[in-house]
């Protein structure tokens, strides 16, 4: 198969030919991966075993949310030939480079309008990582099609869920952001971002007690 008809089935059309000349100008080895709960993508420079660019990119996500993950790790890619590794990763070098690869495709009105604005907010403050942009995750779950998650968001206090290889948590509380939630089996309180995927498993439990150490 040919690499634009590879493309094409994680991309939106309009975006296929930009990413295809991006990667042959650059001379990317792109690898199109299985879902990590990590990242969504990455990018890796040149060395001794592998003498190219590589950016991999999760095989899950929606056309919108594959593009601008891409462009997140070219932004790394092109950091990385502008500076090496003098700088920090997602710094104000990277940041100008992703804004500047972003930006001809809003002001193309490229993105679908609902999206657009998301996109211009997100540019104004840009995270290390979309995931932490809560607002622009929320607008490409719009994107994702199927039947809606279960997110970390939709628990009440008291509420057991599953995460990971099966770790079971209690939320406990909102706080500003994020939301404090304990492990059971090791008694540990982690904080998650609202939109992280869960399965809950007891709805309403009471409020364990805490005696552990709190994890970010």
């Amino acid at each position: 198969m040919k690499e634009k008809e590879i493309l094409a089935e994680y991309l939106p059309q309009h975006m296929v030919t930009p990413v295809y000349h991006w990667i042959i100008r650059h001379k990317v080895h792109l690898k199109i991966t299985q879902s990590r709960k990590t990242k969504l993508g990455d990018y890796r420079p040149p060395d001794v075993r592998y003498p190219f660019h590589r950016i991999s990119i999760n095989h899950d996500l929606n056309p919108y949310a594959f593009f601008i993950t891409f462009v997140h790790e070219l932004a790394h890619l092109l950091t990385h030939k502008q500076y090496g590794r003098g700088v920090k990763a997602h710094g104000s070098q990277w940041k100008s480079n992703y804004r500047r690869l972003m930006l001809p495709f809003l002001e193309e009105s490229t993105f679908p309008p609902e999206l657009q604005p998301v996109i211009y907010q997100h540019l104004r403050n840009i995270k290390a990582s979309s995931h932490a942009d809560v607002e622009l995750t929320r607008m490409l779950m719009q994107f994702d099609g199927g039947k809606r998650k279960t997110f970390v968001e939709d628990l009440h206090p008291g509420d057991q869920f599953l995460y990971g290889n099966n770790r079971k948590f209690q939320m406990l509380e909102k706080l500003r952001k994020r939301f404090k939630c304990v492990e059971l089996d090791s008694q540990r309180v982690f904080l998650f971002q609202p939109l992280t995927p869960v399965k809950i498993v007891n709805a309403g439990k009471n409020i364990v007690q805490i005696t552990g150490k709190q994890v970010s």
